[in-house]
This record gives structure tokens, C-alpha cells and sequence, in this order.
């Protein structure tokens, strides 16, 4: 599972003016913040999401052809700033963690709050933990059943014991059943961090991990949603994987490469 909120992208004006540098082609830009009626006479505009920031077609066009060749010509890339919440499984962002370069996050504190609230089964990231097969647990060397439980099964078993010893914990204040949660938490306990981050660094991690087997990173097939006559190509929120949401973004070609 892995959630997506509060997506801002900011910085379009300066990654446009300092992407004309080099050439000093500053007065080719037909970017602004407000469309003019002699601007839109002569180029058609888009919308970025700085304050309905317009993006000229010269300017888009320009950035598209900088991107096609590669991080040494995009370098505007870095200028174009992202801020989202996200909420993802422990060993989802154990692997986003290897991302450091051009990244910043803010974390809740697991060490700090993990004794907060009673933990639930929404705290966690399950939705492929099988509830009915038990194989695994129904054998011994005798051919004998020795354990009734399925996977799922064993997730409530875990987060019954989180609550018994968090429960310990609040009544008596002794810190063996605060190591209790600590240690006994699975890597499937979902966490909510702010992460800044830029282009060049998306597109570094679309070309990474677009095809990763874990759902919360790879690109997700569309699913056809019929509505009345006409059918709507869209991506399910639930499993939707990080590099969908990076399609989701302004002018997301700039980073995958699409159109």
C-alpha cells in the first residue's frame, strides 16, 4: 500500500529562465504568470502549478528536447521542486532511503509515538497476505497438523501483541514493553513522511525502479472504467505505485520520456 498527499510543484519561472541561459534566448520564452492577450495571440500556453503559472509552447518544447538528452542538458530539471506526504510500508521506504542526493523527509516518529493510538489492521500494508491458505503451518515430520493459522492470521496475532504490550506500557511506564513494540513492529507498519524532492531526482527513480516487483514502486496497467458511453482510462488508488503518481505530475514527460 502506499498513498499519495498534499502534491506540490513549484519552481517552473526560474528552471525556464535559467534553462534560456546559455544562449541568452530569454526573449523566445512565452512563460508567464498571467496570460496576456498579445501572448495568446501568438502561442498557445499551458498551466503549471506555480499560481497558474503559464508554460509557453516554445518553452515546453524546448524542455522536452533537454530532457531527451539525458541529466547533462535537463539540468533545469533540478529546479523544478516537489513537496508530497506519503504513506508507505517500513520496507518500502527502507528502499527509498537509498535515495539521498537531491531528497529530503520529515518523518512521524516511530520512537516517539509509536504508543499513540491502539494499533490496527489499517496500519498496515496487507493487501496481499493470503487469509484462507494455511500449507505452511498445517505439517510437521509426522505428516500431522500442528498449527491452525493462515498468513493473514498471523498479522492479527502480531498486532494483538503490539496492543498487549502497549497496553503494559501505559499502565505501569516500565520501558521493557516499549522495546516490545520496537522490536516486535513488522516491516509492513505503514509511516507517513514529507519528502522533498526535484525532476532530475524522479527521473533517476522512474528509470530505476519503473518495472520493480513491489507494487508501491512499479507502473500500474490502466483499468477501463466504463462511464455511461464513454470509457475512462484510469489507474486503481489502492494499488497505485510511485511511478504512477510521477505521471501524475505537470508536464510528467520531462521525467519519463513519454508525451
Amino acid at each position: 500500500m502506499i498513498k499519495f498527499e498534499n502534491t506540490e510543484v513549484m519552481g517552473w519561472e526560474a528552471a525556464i529562465r535559467g534553462m534560456r541561459n546559455p544562449k541568452n534566448s530569454w526573449e523566445k520564452s512565452y512563460s508567464c504568470f498571467e496570460k496576456c492577450r498579445e501572448c495568446s495571440k501568438i502561442m498557445s500556453c499551458d498551466i503549471a502549478d506555480d499560481n497558474d503559472y503559464h508554460i509557453g509552447s516554445t518553452d515546453i518544447d524546448l524542455m522536452r528536447r533537454l530532457a531527451a538528452g539525458g541529466p547533462v542538458h535537463a539540468k533545469y530539471r533540478r529546479m523544478i521542486t516537489v513537496y508530497v506526504d506519503i504513506t508507505a510500508p517500513l520496507y518500502w521506504w527502507k528502499e527509498f532511503d537509498t535515495y539521498r542526493v537531491g531528497v529530503e523527509k520529515n518523518s512521524c516518529s516511530t520512537m516517539h509515538k509509536i504508543h499513540a493510538k491502539e494499533f490496527t489492521i489499517d496500519d498496515f500494508s496487507h493487501e496481499h497476505l493470503d487469509g484462507v491458505s494455511r500449507d505452511m503451518f498445517m505439517q510437521n515430520d509426522n505428516d500431522q497438523p500442528y498449527f491452525f493459522c493462515s498468513f493473514e492470521d498471523m498479522l492479527y496475532i502480531q498486532i494483538e501483541t503490539l496492543n498487549r504490550a502497549r497496553k503494559l506500557y501505559l499502565e505501569t511506564k516500565d520501558k521493557k514493553y516499549w522495546w516490545q513494540m520496537i522490536q516486535l513492529l513488522p516491516s509492513s507498519y505503514n509511516q507517513k513522511r514529507t519528502v522533498m524532492c526535484n525532476y532530475e531526482v524522479l527521473a533517476h527513480i522512474y528509470q530505476d525502479r519503473k518495472e520493480h516487483r513491489l507494487d508501491e514502486w512499479a507502473e500500474h496497467e490502466p483499468v477501463n472504467i466504463t462511464n455511461g458511453e464513454k470509457v475512462v482510462r484510469t489507474i486503481s488508488n489502492q494499488h497505485q505505485g510511485f511511478c504512477d503518481w510521477i505521471k501524475t505530475l505537470p508536464y510528467s514527460e520531462l521525467i519519463t520520456g513519454g508525451r
